[in-house]
């Protein structure tokens, strides 16, 4: 997995905090292909979907924000949320998806309201890994993420009125993945 260093998530966090508003013409809610083709070829997938009945039931299972738990403060963030969506794809060997094909989602991020938060690149291995976010204003809208590597891609977008300082904690749920960090 790709590495972020304490000070390159603080200085995301901040930025979250500080963007000036940017116009939301594009909207939030990325258009992710279907993907059944790659879906056939890899050895794990995963796709996660939460809108509609599925993430009202979630939102009623939630407990208010006065639990401590970090499960409970997980499942409290969901209240402001109206879509996850988590497409993962692990494959065998390299070579097994086509750079095209995650950048016709990447391409999206160009778009009006889409701001950069962290942009990484590391040549060996081969990853790449970006995290944007849509805003209105002082609102952050929605947010992407998009983590590939020469055998896997994850991508992640989240709909909703979100807060970046409760957002680290859905790392590693909901199938959100986690990302490494070093000192």
């Amino acid at each position: 997995p790709v590495k972020l260093t304490h000070s390159m998530a603080a200085l995301a966090a901040c930025a979250a905090l500080v963007l000036p508003a940017a116009a939301a013409d594009a909207g939030p809610k990325l258009r992710i292909p279907d993907f059944s083709n790659l879906r056939a070829k890899a050895v794990n997938s995963e796709d996660i979907t939460l809108d509609g009945l599925l993430l009202w039931l979630a939102k009623k299972v939630a407990p208010d924000e006065t639990g401590d738990a970090d499960g409970d403060a997980a499942l409290s963030i969901l209240r402001d949320i109206k879509s996850l969506r988590v497409r993962t794809f692990e494959f065998a060997n390299e070579g097994e998806y086509s750079r095209e094909d995650v950048e016709s989602v990447r391409k999206q991020l160009k778009g009006p309201g889409w701001s950069a938060l962290v942009q990484v690149r590391e040549r060996e291995p081969r990853s790449d890994v970006d995290v944007y976010i849509n805003t209105d204003g002082d609102k952050i809208l929605g947010l992407a993420v998009i983590a590939s590597e020469p055998r896997e891609f994850t991508i992640v977008n989240i709909v909703g009125n979100i807060d970046i300082d409760k957002f680290s904690r859905l790392e590693g749920q909901f199938g959100i993945p986690r990302v490494d960090r070093e000192d």
